[in-house]
């Protein structure tokens, strides 16, 4: 793929990204136009947080699920999107995306601290027509 285009594929999938300082945070996540995120949560089939060997609540789980949905969507590569604190925490980093197909594909790491137990999870998710994302097996 051309440098050129490449770069505009780029800046097109990152150009949503309001985040100005380098760890994004917050707490739920909204899909397209203010609707539930739960169809873009459950299209990631229980990321790669759920491959990660570790025992996390509902709750947490869905943090973790929310954070890995926020990096592939709307981090720019290399950003940290940090979820929860104390005991139970995380750290989501997509690298930037390419090009498979037609669908944009980004890498990504999970962190992840549950009870004083660390994983390092990595995968890779392609992004959907409708906006969700699709994690490669």
């Amino acid at each position: 793929m051309r440098p050129a285009v490449l770069s505009l594929v780029c800046l097109s999938v990152l150009s949503s990204c309001t985040t100005s300082n380098t760890r994004a945070t917050g707490g739920g996540l909204l899909g397209r136009g203010g609707a539930s995120s739960t169809p873009y949560i459950s299209s990631l089939q229980g990321g790669i947080v759920g491959r990660s060997g570790l025992q996390l609540d509902r709750g947490d789980f869905n943090k973790a699920l929310e954070a890995e949905y926020r990096a592939l969507e709307t981090a720019p590569g290399g950003q940290a999107v940090v979820w929860g604190s104390g005991d139970t925490r995380g750290e989501v980093i997509a690298n930037a995306p390419y090009q498979v197909g037609n669908q944009n594909c980004r890498q990504y790491t999970h962190d992840l601290t549950v009870d004083g137990k660390q994983a390092k999870v990595r995968g890779a998710a392609c992004r959907n027509a409708n906006g969700t994302w699709t994690p490669l097996i």
